[in-house]
């Protein structure tokens, strides 16, 4: 689409005025979503399978890389078909649970779009979970199909598949002998492509998508997300990049045209920062390369070899590219865009990308949940570069408020709660009612992140309410503390968390891996943080470690095992 060039309105809103103005291209009108009134995009495609429908137009060009695997557009589109047509006639239909669990493969992205074309849901499982926690999945889910690849199927097979709803089984790249009544994905595939999808009604407030939250503390919760949701947050990316061209000003004459997203994603593709690269760049008709497991020195050298534009991850991922001696002798040159995510990224990282590629390539954050279907809020572009703590500012259809512990809305500039309202919020969690009606309120979904938003509305999170230290009566933000100590040129990699203490209540804690080489003390580390830092935020506890510390699947540090291992015995 050429947005063309608004001279007289070169800001962001006014851009953005432009592009959902009456008529225009991303026209924002109203609707009744959940039973509340809200922004919509009007134009919007109205389910995941007119998304999926729409890109048959790019045919021959390369839509998924895999090591030496290579899948067109085209090939791709057989395939959706194949796998549609067996799961229909295998007795899955429009609203059924089809759990997809398996490693990056590009057999996960054609599994979601063959679901989503059905007018199935998608349960999307961690492929970090063990045969008990899968086994969870697919009963509190009630999953009647599941598609697998041979490491999963080998932790559910036999007991734990009894035990669930499971009738239709594929396992993806196994190469053992299969249980009776199972198949392989290979067979799947040899069947005859039936041409056309079968026709079913997919309404836009359609279930799409159950995506668990990561389980961090208690039992994880399923945030059931619909057509509406993805397509929001497929459409809200497309309008603030062409609210960014029209920022830029024309292109100079005989600029050639820019090239078509090729991105290496690194985030697990059952996360939702996973699932929305598969939207995202499907829409665009973008191409998709994923990775058996993340290596640094791997990722830059596929960069190189495939001139992806775009590299996107959590932030120890990015930091580990760009902090690879490699990162200097590889050929980085077609990147334009490096985007994080999933987790709080340090305000240095901005800065090294910004010094090491001299404003060519471009940051993105964006800073969302699983209940938002990713990402509500976007820091991104030049203005990254003088807003580097802020996570930036939200999506055009999206309401954000900050509250006290009452609902109270606090003043501009004061921290509370922040929570969101729009067309990206899930309805709710897979039946847990209690559970929704605490973190749903009117609309408005409760983050459970500290934060507040400034005089031009730039949003800034400044921890998980859960984490935040509460020492002597003063409160410690954990990612204001995190990121002084990753200005530290020691420091890889850094944890903040509360310890007890008798006296103050909690004191405050660091876990810290230093990079290859280097020695640090905890006093030089609290002298290096003394300037940076009011006193009382200084850690007094400083524990360098030689063990990575403690993730989960989607990069989260796990702080409750970083104080269970470090509190003082009782």
């Amino acid at each position: 689409m050429s947005v063309g060039y608004v001279p007289e309105m070169p800001t962001r809103q006014a851009a953005i005025a432009v592009l959902t103005a009456p008529g225009a291209p991303f026209e924002i009108g109203q609707a009744m979503v959940g039973g509340e009134d809200l922004r919509v995009y009007v134009t919007a495609p109205t389910s995941l399978r007119q998304v999926w429908e729409s890109t048959a137009v790019h045919g021959d060009a390369t839509f998924l890389v895999y090591q030496d695997e290579r899948t067109t557009y085209a090939e791709a589109h057989s395939a959706v078909r194949k796998l549609a047509t067996f799961l229909t006639a295998a007795g899955v239909a429009k609203g059924d649970r089809v759990a997809v669990a398996m490693r990056n493969y590009p057999e996960w992205v054609v599994a979601f779009w063959a679901v989503q074309s059905i007018g199935a849901v998608v349960v999307s499982m961690n492929a970090w979970w063990t045969g008990q926690e899968t086994e969870y999945g697919l009963k509190d889910s009630g999953a009647i199909a599941l598609i697998a690849d041979g490491e999963r199927y080998e932790r559910v097979r036999g007991d734990v598949l009894k035990r669930t709803d499971v009738t239709t089984l594929i396992v993806v790249r196994g190469t053992q002998q299969l249980d009776a009544g199972h198949v392989a994905w290979a067979d799947v595939m040899a069947t005859l492509d039936p041409g056309t999808l079968a026709d079913v009604d997919i309404q836009p407030d359609d279930d799409s998508t159950i995506l668990y939250t990561s389980g961090t503390t208690g039992v994880p919760k399923g945030a059931v997300g619909s057509n509406r949701n993805h397509i929001t947050n497929i459409t809200n990316t497309i309008v603030v990049g062409a609210a960014a061209m029209i920022m830029a000003g024309p292109a100079a004459e005989g600029t050639p045209p820019a090239p078509r997203p090729v991105a290496l994603w690194t985030f697990p593709f059952f996360h939702i920062a996973g699932i929305t690269g598969i939207c995202v760049l499907t829409a665009t008709g973008g191409c998709i390369i994923s990775m058996y497991k993340f290596d640094a020195a791997e990722a830059l050298a596929i960069v190189e070899r495939e001139q992806a534009t775009t590299i996107a991850g959590v932030p120890t991922v990015v930091r580990a590219m760009l902090q690879h001696p490699d990162a200097a002798r590889r050929d980085l040159s077609s990147l334009s865009g490096i985007s994080q995510g999933g987790s709080p990224v340090p305000p240095d990282s901005i800065a090294t990308i910004e010094d090491d590629f001299a404003g060519k390539v471009m940051p993105a954050n964006g800073y969302g949940l699983t209940e938002t279907t990713s990402a509500v809020i976007a820091n991104s572009g030049t203005a990254y570069f003088s807003k580097k703590d802020s996570v930036g500012l939200p999506a055009p259809v999206v309401d954000v408020r900050f509250v006290d512990a009452d609902g109270n809305d606090v003043p501009q500039g004061g921290i509370g709660e922040l929570w969101v309202r729009s067309p990206n919020n899930v309805r709710g969690y897979w039946n847990k009612p209690k559970e929704t009606a605490e973190s749903f309120t009117d609309g408005w979904f409760h983050t459970g992140d500290a934060g507040y938003i400034d005089a031009e509305g730039w949003v800034y999170v400044v921890d998980r309410i859960k984490d935040m230290v509460l020492r002597g009566g003063e409160n410690v933000y954990c990612a204001e503390v995190e990121a002084a100590i990753f200005e530290h040129p020691a420091v890889a990699d850094v944890a903040v968390f509360g310890l007890p203490d008798v006296r103050l209540g909690e004191e405050v804690a660091v876990a810290v891996n230093l990079k290859h080489g280097e020695t640090l003390t905890a006093a030089d580390l609290q002298q290096f943080l003394a300037g940076r830092l009011a006193a009382f935020k200084v850690p007094s506890a400083v524990f360098i470690r030689s063990d990575v510390l403690p993730r989960n699947a989607t990069g989260k540090v796990l702080k409750k095992d970083l104080r269970a291992q470090y509190s003082p015995a009782t």
